[in-house]
């Protein structure tokens, strides 16, 4: 099924402007990783404690208790960094998500603290048994060894696609590949920076997705590009990388507009806790189409006419 038949667009005409628009949303999103001090992490990375509780009114008539509210009462009693949020659920129950990076305070475990302060505060909200339902906690020093990890798990995957491309097409595919990867990358981060996320493990698993899905496109697009080398020699490097783009395009709109609808569906409706990791695919989604098309075919052109 081609859903764009002969279409001619002149991508490679539009690539300094494309350039442009890269690197004015790298810069703002420099800029406010410089501005926030970096990537602002979660618990999985500088560790604390996360706690999510059963808050569900105990009598008929009592209004579900509203998340401002339990912020300010943790906050009276000094737990000031908790980020609180509801959990979705398909039974109607309401479940609330609690995560601080304190671990301790004096003596007092936070998980304990912030534990007795709903209990006391909202009695008619807690029944004992069943209040804790999940309850993790992760030390500063395991965090700060996943953070190495993380970082060396992208720098390695980034690695082995640069080596897998020179084998399979040649070194210049590959180092283009992995610009237009780190674009993907460093934009998604930069995004998340402006909205305030935190980069947790699963938005590191959504990082590394990203890389997949983005490569598998720009692949795509790099077969072509080699087989109209071959068969279109007389012609310009740009006009041989707009063929190869162009007769690419509906397979690579369809399984983006596909994937993204996909996705969109699991942001919407899964809930909270997986809320992040669907919309950093989203964003990733879009941005890795984009690269595939603007950024990693124009390099291979600034390459190739170098080369004439």
């Amino acid at each position: 099924m081609r859903l764009f038949k002969k279409t001619n667009i002149d991508f490679i005409g539009k690539r300094k402007v494309a350039f442009a628009i890269s690197i004015l949303i790298i810069l703002a999103g420099l800029v406010s990783l410089v501005m926030n001090g970096g990537p602002k992490y979660s618990i999985d990375f500088t560790g604390g404690v996360a706690l999510e509780l059963d808050l569900t009114p105990k009598a008929e008539g009592v209004e579900p208790l509203d998340v401002q509210i339990i912020r300010d009462v943790l906050t009276e009693n000094g737990i000031i960094d908790a980020v609180i949020q509801e959990v979705s659920n398909p039974e109607g129950k309401n479940f609330i998500l609690i995560k601080s990076k304190e671990t301790e305070d004096s003596d007092v475990k936070i998980t304990k603290k912030i534990v007795e302060i709903i209990s006391h505060k909202f009695p008619e909200y807690v029944e004992t048994e069943t209040l804790i339902r999940l309850q993790e906690e992760v030390g500063p020093k395991i965090g700060s060894e996943l953070k190495e990890k993380a970082i060396l798990a992208i720098f390695w995957a980034l690695l082995g696609i640069i080596i897998y491309i020179w084998w399979r097409f040649e070194f210049t595919f590959g180092v283009a590949a992995v610009v237009a990867l780190f674009h993907d990358v460093i934009i998604t981060v930069g995004i998340f920076s402006l909205l305030g996320k935190e980069i947790s493990l699963s938005i590191v698993a959504a990082l590394l997705t990203i890389v997949g899905y983005s490569l598998n496109d720009t692949i795509v697009v790099f077969d072509r590009i080699r087989e109209d080398r071959k068969n279109m020699r007389k012609q310009s490097v740009g006009t041989i990388i707009n063929h190869s783009i162009n007769s690419t395009l509906s397979r690579t709109i369809i399984t983006s507009f596909t994937t993204f609808i996909v996705v969109l569906s699991l942001y919407v409706f899964g809930g909270s806790v997986i809320h992040d990791f669907a919309l950093a695919i989203l964003v990733g989604i879009v941005v890795g189409t984009y690269s595939s098309i603007f950024i990693a075919s124009p390099i291979l052109v600034e390459h190739f006419s170098r080369k004439q």
